[in-house]
């Protein structure tokens, strides 16, 4: 019976597989965790980060408005995520005096020890007497994730600012808020090991949470109605699988046409359509953040790098890479090691 069983190895990519095809760049360069104990009332308003922001609390709910838009109602263990760490003001459910918001920066600035991410965050906030009336404060966990520029053909980049997933109508949704409490507290310990640890658990919440998001009737909103339609078209998912697989190779139009079992007219109209952008504009996207990725890798060699995505001149992709990111592969290896 073994002997005649045939397995097939070409079978199209399901939904499942392009979806983790197209988070497959969703990686942090480290991550930053912090626990805040916050009592009432109390208002920080952030400047916007670099990366994803994802929150849970425990005790008393809180208030969370992205600068520019309305204010959501947040409740014990939902869980809250920011994609590209939009500006925003969180505060407690009783709300202090508009004229009272605090930059959070000037609060971490007194908490925070170190470079940004050396070290957790843990820090007490607000008026401490009210724990003698009784009232209960709200225990913050945050974690962000540094990350490097978004791709512009990447799902995040579609993203609302603010997504959340509600502890009652998300049965993951518990278990994730349980899972990313742990691991801050976990990360206070400063145990060996803790920051790449953090940096890979954050990894994981972060797919996890966007897969959960992903798959909600309400996410197809009109951003991200193309991008997920591109799960269910099997032509341009293998597309988009052969780039991912060997971003290295000399990708033309009609090389990728001829995988997507399309024309080239057609190929080019349904991806860009489907995606956002045309093909070459998402695959030299995608060579860059792979890149990225590579280069912060110790002893990594720009050379290297460079013919691993596809470049065969050293200059040509200096040039392809600062153009993207702002800064030569050589100071953002710099930076990725913290040299200053």
């Amino acid at each position: 019976m073994c002997a005649s069983a045939h397995f097939r190895t070409d079978m199209n990519p399901g939904p499942r597989d392009v979806l983790s095809q197209l988070l497959a760049t969703c990686k942090a360069e480290r991550a930053v965790t912090a626990s805040f104990r916050l009592h009432s009332p109390w208002a920080l308003h952030s400047a916007g980060t670099e990366g994803a922001l994802i929150r849970v609390c425990t005790g008393q709910g809180y208030w969370i408005r992205p600068d520019g838009g309305e204010p959501v109602q947040i409740g014990p263990r939902d869980i809250v995520m920011l994609p590209r760490g939009t500006p925003h003001t969180v505060a407690s459910m009783r709300m202090p005096d508009p004229n009272e918001v605090v930059a959070f920066a000037d609060v971490l600035s007194a908490h925070m020890t170190g470079r940004h991410g050396d070290h957790p965050i843990e820090m007490t906030y607000g008026d401490v007497a009210e724990d003698a009336a009784g009232a209960e404060p709200t225990q913050l966990y945050t974690l962000h994730l540094w990350m490097p520029a978004l791709d512009v053909g990447s799902i995040q980049t579609a993203l609302p600012p603010v997504i959340v997933l509600r502890s009652d109508e998300h049965a993951l949704a518990h278990t994730l808020a349980v899972t990313m409490e742990l691991l801050v507290q976990d990360s206070l310990a400063q145990l060996p090991g803790w920051q790449l640890s953090a940096a890979r658990m954050g990894d994981l919440l972060l797919v996890r949470i966007l897969s959960e998001f992903l798959r909600a009737p309400d996410a197809a909103q009109p951003d991200l109605s193309g991008k997920l339609s591109a799960l269910d078209d099997p032509g341009i998912a293998r597309a988009i699988a052969a780039m991912q697989e060997a971003p290295q190779r000399d990708w033309t139009i009609p090389g990728l046409a001829a995988v997507a079992y399309l024309s080239r007219t057609v190929f080019t109209e349904r991806f860009r359509a489907l995606i956002g952008v045309p093909p070459m504009q998402y695959l030299s996207a995608y060579r860059m953040n792979v890149a990225a990725e590579r280069l912060r890798q110790p002893r990594a060699r720009i050379g290297d790098v460079a013919e691993s995505v596809g470049y065969v001149s050293e200059k040509a992709f200096a040039r392809a890479f600062q153009r993207w990111i702002g800064i030569s592969p050589a100071q953002y290896q710099r930076d990725a090691r913290g040299d200053r």
